[in-house]
């Protein structure tokens, strides 16, 4: 098996933000607000070094197209838009619980903060599971622009 280095990178920083995010939990569960904290803006960190890597090889590099069975392309593309859907949302919500913490909005930053993690934990789940079919259960397609690797145009 040979893993392409950025994508596996980028790949373990999505899932040690969503670890972070659980540890985010217990913390605040154990009333640690300074810990809480701390680890969150971590997790933030994390997600932000995912999508800096990620949009700079696909500025510079590009994607890798789906490589599995041209049968199962359908239900891969799907799949994924769905994974960029839910990391987009994610994203804001994301944003929205840091910024609202940090401001000590904490109604809001309550109100949402659960909900973002539950994203979040969907998102490094469904993005191990992109990268799996990508670069572990298949043999990765070509690299080639973001749309034409997602939509084979």
């Amino acid at each position: 098996m040979n893993l392409p280095i950025l994508p596996t990178i980028s790949t373990t920083f999505i899932v040690l933000s969503a670890v972070l995010v659980a540890i985010g939990w217990v913390l605040i569960a154990k009333k640690n607000v300074e810990a809480h904290r701390k680890v969150m803006l971590a997790a933030g960190v994390s997600a932000l070094a995912f999508f800096i890597i990620y949009v700079s090889r696909t500025v510079f590099i590009g994607n890798t197209a789906f490589g599995g069975p041209d049968e199962l392309k359908i239900y891969y593309t799907v799949f994924l838009v769905f994974h960029i859907t839910l990391a987009t949302v994610g994203a804001v919500f994301g944003l929205t619980s840091i910024i609202s913490g940090l401001k000590s909005k904490l109604k809001l930053h309550r109100k949402i903060g659960a909900i973002t993690s539950i994203i979040w934990f969907f998102v490094a789940i469904t993005g191990v599971i992109v990268y799996s079919l990508l670069y572990v259960i298949y043999e990765g397609g070509e690299t080639t622009s973001v749309f034409k690797a997602i939509l084979g145009f």
